[in-house]
Formats: structure tokens, sequence, C-alpha cells
């Protein structure tokens, strides 16, 4: 045989080669399959792959391999590194609330725990009912961006007692704030009728959009559901 048909026949493996392996990239990308073409197959997987990343990515939204919701305080002790929100939100103008966050006599748990006193003959002369949003940032109601992703959480539990027992709180209420930047939902518990001890109370937020949460927690009452006083006790507050 010559030279020049032995180098012939070389080229021509070389050509068999390659186009094998060409073949065997696409059966192995299932490129191959005659019901679908190769390069919109291979788009889709990859739009479906980073979709998948960018929602592992979202802010309060576990990947697979990531540990269940993880309890996130809004009060576990005065001035504590762990607490979220800010009682900020005076309801309707805060002049007869008293709110004291540093109190340290028959708390739950720790060090200290939140004292609320609601002057009823204040509240008869003024607008006759009352309540506290902790938000986040303070004093938003929904004109600004704040809050948090807090997906995944099932319920907000906290501690509460009366002073005397038979104070009243009409509502305790997670998320709700309206606004250029609204909250995502609204879960609401009460009326509740408060114990001289203490007493472990639930909001269930099961099956709610908790994407967005600037309202972490509020309170509101009425002078015409209590009596001649109502000073209450709140502690150990978190999302579970």
């Amino acid at each position: 045989m010559t030279a020049s048909g032995i180098s012939g026949r070389s080229a021509f493996w070389v050509r068999v080669r390659s186009v094998s392996c060409i073949l065997s990239i696409f059966l192995f990308l299932g490129c191959g399959k005659t019901d679908q073409k190769p390069a919109a197959h291979a788009t889709s997987v990859v739009s479906s792959q980073n979709a998948a990343v960018a929602e592992l990515q979202r802010p309060g939204v576990p990947s697979p391999e990531a540990d269940p919701f993880q309890p996130f305080h809004i009060y576990s002790d005065k001035a504590s590194s762990r607490n979220h929100y800010v009682p900020s939100g005076f309801m309707p103008n805060g002049r007869c609330l008293s709110l004291n966050e540093a109190w340290t006599a028959n708390c739950h748990s720790g060090k200290t725990c939140i004292r609320v006193e609601y002057d009823l003959a204040c509240s008869r002369k003024d607008q006759k009912w009352a309540g506290i949003y902790w938000l986040s940032p303070a004093n938003n109601w929904g004109q600004r961006k704040g809050g948090f992703n807090l997906t995944g959480a099932q319920r907000l539990t906290f501690w509460a007692r009366g002073d005397k027992g038979g104070e009243q709180v009409q509502e305790f209420t997670v998320g709700g704030i309206s606004g250029n930047y609204p909250d995502s939902d609204l879960a609401v518990l009460g009326p509740v009728i408060l114990s001289g001890e203490w007493r472990q109370y639930t909001v269930d937020l099961r099956g709610k959009d908790l994407s967005y949460i600037s309202g972490g927690f509020a309170w509101s009452t009425s002078e015409e559901v209590n009596g001649e006083s109502c000073t209450f006790y709140l502690d150990d507050i978190r999302f579970e």
C-alpha cells in the first residue's frame, strides 16, 4: 500500500473518532433524542438549575441540607444580641401606655422581662384603646424597606401573665403592616384573658406567607374589656 493510501486511511479514522466522541457527548446530555433539539434541551437544563440555585439563595429559605428553622427571638432579655424588632409602634398615640423592657421581678426566665401598663383612666379620656407593635426598623409603618424573611417558621410563641389576673388582651398579632412595603401576611390570636401565673401562648403561622414581615409582634386592647387596671408582663417572645 502506498504512503498516500496509509495517510488517507489515518485521516479517515481520525474523523470517525471525532464524530464518535461528539455523539457520545450528545447522548450523555440527552441530546441524541430525536424528539428534542440538543441546544434547546441544554438551555432548559441550565435555566432550571439557575432557578433552583436562586431559590435556595433567597434569604430565609433553607437549602435541603440546612437545619430546620432556628428560633428567631423578638425578646429574650433586655439588650440581648438575639433580640429582633423594636417596640416602637405605640397605638394610637402612646399617651396612655408605659413600657419597661428591663423589669426584673418574677420574670418567666432570664434576668428581665417586659412590663406593660395600660392606663385605663387616661384611655377613657382619650381614644379608648391602646397597643404596641414591635417593628423593623423602629417606627416603620410600611413606609420603608425592613423586616425579615421568616419562611419556615411554624408558630410564634410567648409567655404572658397578668399583674392580678383577669386582664384582657383583645389581639396578639404577627404581621399586618400596610403602606408602601406591606407585610406579606397576617396572623392573630385573641381575645386572651390572662392569668396571674405565667402561661405560654402560640400564634399559629402554618400556611402563612412569611417572606416579608416588618411587624413582628403586637398586642392591642381597650378600656371597655378591662376593669380598673390593666398591667401585664411578657417574656420569651420568639418565632419557631
